[in-house]
């Protein structure tokens, strides 16, 4: 189904010498002199001002890399704070008060706002019409440099016979205004922002994906500002030919992930952990829940993901076909957790159970971080060996013993597939709802695998620098009767024993010293 293309976003600078242009906003007492800084067309009805306006309260990190989120500290729609700016022809309708949170707090300092709406005061139901951002700042203290450099900013939607979109500002003393100075590009990138908002509500716009549909966003953001200040010095210290930058905040970032779903998935079984010392404000995730029996990180490849884990206090191994230069160069904790392993699936059977493997045993939980081949082998290990649940974040499209072809691999048609019209939309895959690529049919048959294998479906996209940053994760399973759990692991069986009798899945030799055992 074809879109509706948003109308070209077409700004002008204000000139004061524009004699046909609306006048500027009026204070009550005069005392403020408001600028009109830029405007465009508005290209949707004055309704849709207040939801358009909503994005930009609630989400000030969308036009800048250097806020991290707001937090609302406050809503009123009487009694309004003094500190609000007041109008002639116009009243208060709500303020939200709000903590702007920077992404580097060891730089820049946060700062609250007062975020005011106000509409026509002559009017007897009136719709918002302005927006009015007011910093609220110590006298003689500075804004942070995230900030334009005024004392008030307003959005404005003017109605006309063309109706327009107006920014004006209150420019704090010698703030150049000309069309190359930072308070207009500032303000060019927020009248876009905006523009492309009330066409998105015109058209009921729909984000390509969700995030934080699993972990919340806040909490994530929080410990993986922590993390990242933990950790960061490892891209100084990289030891790989491969992009540090990239490959250290990921695994951060999937850490972080882990440590949070964790804390939420055992929370039920497991009591507070003091087993690591006394109870710490600065290091509270060591005494949060965790896999009973650790987690197992598959095709661990630089083994920085082990290494995160490791140095947090958390239990666990990763294996991979060979080991890599960085390993020789973790601490010792992490490298006893380093292993040189050509995992055989096909081995696994009731002749050679899982819980014979040193790392595969009764409530570990799977990690498979780009796994490549092993990566449809995850939902099949953490059935066989009773796994506590897994993480599957799939790059490589493979089956269990050849490349992935959608026109010959057929989905897996457990209960939720077969009976949900809407399995595939439910999976968060992002992209225009069609699933017509190869790789979002492999994600959508990784998916009715994990269905056939008992495990309940959910996805997650990751807040991390990969645009491989979609995640199946396994926590539940479909089933509670006994004769259920006999069917499913039938059912895994069946697969293994379907994959060994095709002779075609062929462990590959370990590399290094490993290999000569």
């Amino acid at each position: 189904m074809s879109t509706q293309a948003r109308p070209r976003y077409t700004p002008s600078p204000c000139s004061p010498e524009d004699r046909s242009s609306p006048p500027p906003l009026e204070g009550e007492d005069n005392v403020l002199v408001w600028t009109p800084i830029i405007w465009c067309p508005a290209d949707f009805p004055a309704e849709l001002f207040e939801i358009a306006v909503s994005q930009l309260i609630h989400h000030p990190e969308y036009n800048s890399t250097l806020i991290l989120r707001s937090e609302t500290l406050s809503e009123t729609t009487s009694d309004f704070p003094s500190s609000v700016a007041l109008f002639k022809n116009l009243c208060p309708l709500r303020n939200v008060h709000r903590k702007l949170l920077p992404r580097r707090p060891g730089r820049d300092a946060g700062l609250e706002q007062h975020c005011t709406l106000l509409g026509p005061s002559l009017e007897e139901s009136p719709l918002p019409s302005t927006l009015v951002l007011t910093p609220i700042v110590d006298l003689g203290a500075s804004l942070p440099y995230y900030h334009p450099a005024v004392s008030h900013l307003a959005f404005r939607y003017i109605s006309a016979e063309t109706p327009i979109l107006r920014i004006e500002a209150v420019p704090l003393p010698s703030t150049p205004l000309d069309v190359n100075s930072r308070l207009y590009r500032t303000c060019l990138a927020l009248l876009d922002t905006l523009h492309r908002y009330g066409w998105g509500a015109l058209t009921n716009y729909k984000k390509r994906v969700a995030h934080d549909c699993i972990v919340p966003r806040e909490p994530y953001q929080d410990l993986y500002l922590v993390m990242r200040e933990r950790h960061k010095h490892l891209v100084d210290t990289w030891q790989e030919v491969t992009d540090p930058l990239k490959h250290v905040f990921e695994d951060i970032g999937i850490a972080t992930f882990l440590i949070l779903l964790w804390k939420d998935m055992y929370r039920a079984a497991q009591p507070l952990n003091d087993d690591n010392g006394p109870l710490s404000v600065n290091e509270p995730w060591k005494h949060w829940p965790r896999p009973p029996a650790g987690f197992l990180d598959l095709g661990c490849g630089n083994g920085l993901l082990t290494h995160i884990l490791t140095a947090e206090g958390y239990h666990g191994h990763g294996i991979d076909l060979r080991a890599r230069t960085s390993w020789a160069h973790y601490p010792d904790a992490t490298r006893a957790q380093l292993h040189v392993e050509a995992l055989d699936p096909t081995a696994l059977t009731s002749s050679s159970t899982p819980a014979s493997h040193p790392y595969l045993r009764p409530g570990v939980f799977l990690i498979g971080n780009h796994a490549d081949e092993l990566t449809p082998w995850v939902p099949v290990l953490a059935t066989l060996c009773n796994a506590s649940g897994y993480l599957s974040i799939p790059c490589c499209a493979w089956t269990f013993d050849a490349r992935y072809e959608r026109s010959r691999d057929a989905l897996y048609r457990g209960a939720d597939a077969d009976a949900d019209a809407g399995f595939a939309e439910s999976l968060n895959l992002g992209g225009d709802g069609g699933h017509a690529s190869s790789y979002s049919m492999y994600r959508i048959w990784l998916a009715s695998l994990s269905v056939h294998c008992g495990w309940k479906v959910e996805c997650e996209t990751l807040r991390i620098p990969s645009t491989r940053n979609w995640a199946i994760i396994g926590r539940e399973r479909t089933h509670c009767e006994a004769e259920d759990d006999v069917e499913v692991r039938r059912r895994v069986a069946q697969i293994v024993e379907d994959v060994r009798v095709r002779g075609m899945f062929k462990t590959r030799r370990p590399e290094g010293k490993a290999g000569d055992h």
